[in-house]
């Protein structure tokens, strides 16, 4: 059994390391987060710990930040080659994973760390929530039990926004969304200008599919990324922080009397988790399973996690 792992390993696009091998890569880099840094940080339903981030996060900003100090003197190395001046262009790192792993968590905390380094201290997060097309749209589309799948973002609109980024140019905007109305913020802008790192967040961000004409695209969101990262945990896992997330959205966000989800604030608790695994099964479970799942594979790393969002694994692309 033990030599059967090792040719997997072997021919796995993928070395796998342990929490305790990964923590170890941390080197030296110093932990400039407290804990009231932290607190800002967390999802609702997710408490990241300061070990966790020293175990797990110091390390990965350390591999990131190696990444892009070589990216950055790539990019000089061509332009003095070419005998042209020095252009800044941002670094762009993409986060996927489900509904409820953890990927927004995940990407707060990665931006602060980076943003502590000294070589590329403006470090921007954008979630490609904005650039669902509005409730509108995906109603005239019969989208709406389907939003959150590919077929219901913006998918162009979204690389313009990253060729404008990639390209350097001096202020690009993004389209707001909003979680109380469940709906695009019509008028409100997101405004990015020349970031050193740029972290995109999103459900679909490794996808690869056909255009709305049903014509194959060319050009992928994921072509722009210089690093990808996928969140994962065992669907049963995520299951079940989805439903804690919802109770807590109970008591919570869904009884401001703008959310559109307000007809759920008075569920029962029997009833609270029903619902919560209905939507689960027929739109998040279904999303992943079809959607985003297939897409771990063609991560730069995977942070595999266990119960209470504790990451038990790396795994590294090979070079």
């Amino acid at each position: 059994m033990q030599n059967q792992a090792q040719a997997s390993e072997r021919f796995s696009p993928f070395l796998t390391l342990s929490r305790e091998e990964w923590s170890r890569l941390r080197d030296s880099t110093p932990l400039l987060l407290s804990e009231d840094d932290l607190a800002q940080l967390h999802g609702l339903n997710e408490r990241v710990s300061l070990e966790e981030v020293e175990e797990v996060y110091l390390p990965l900003s350390r591999l990131l930040n190696l990444y892009v100090a070589a990216t950055q003197s790539l990019y000089e190395a061509t332009h003095a080659f070419l005998g042209h001046q020095s252009r800044k262009v941002p670094y762009i790192i993409g986060i996927a994973g489900s509904v409820a792993v953890g990927k927004s968590t995940t990407a707060r905390i990665i931006q602060a760390l980076l943003s502590r380094w000294p070589n590329h201290p403006k470090v921007d997060l954008v979630t490609t929530d904005g650039f669902l097309y509005p409730n509108a749209e995906l109603e005239r589309r019969g989208l709406m039990q389907r939003k959150g799948f590919p077929e219901s973002y913006d998918t162009r609109r979204l690389i313009r926004f990253l060729a404008d980024i990639k390209s350097g140019k001096p202020r690009v905007e993004a389209p707001v969304y909003s979680h109380i109305e469940y709906d695009i913020v019509r008028g409100e802008r997101i405004v990015v200008e020349q970031p050193d790192i740029l972290i995109l967040e999103g459900l679909n961000v490794l996808q690869t599919r056909m255009a709305s004409s049903g014509r194959p695209m060319t050009i992928f969101v994921s072509d722009f990324f210089d690093f990808s990262i996928y969140v994962d945990a065992p669907e049963d896992l995520i299951r079940g922080w989805y439903v804690d997330r919802f109770l807590k959205l109970r008591e919570t966000a869904f009884r401001d009397p703008k959310s559109y989800f307000r007809r759920y604030a008075d569920l029962s608790d029997e009833e609270a988790v029903a619902t919560a695994l209905r939507i689960w099964e027929e739109i998040n479970a279904k999303n992943l399973r079809e959607n985003i799942a297939p897409t771990k594979s063609r991560a730069d790393l995977i942070l595999a996690k266990g119960a209470h969002h504790r990451v038990q694994e790396v795994h590294l692309r090979k070079i």
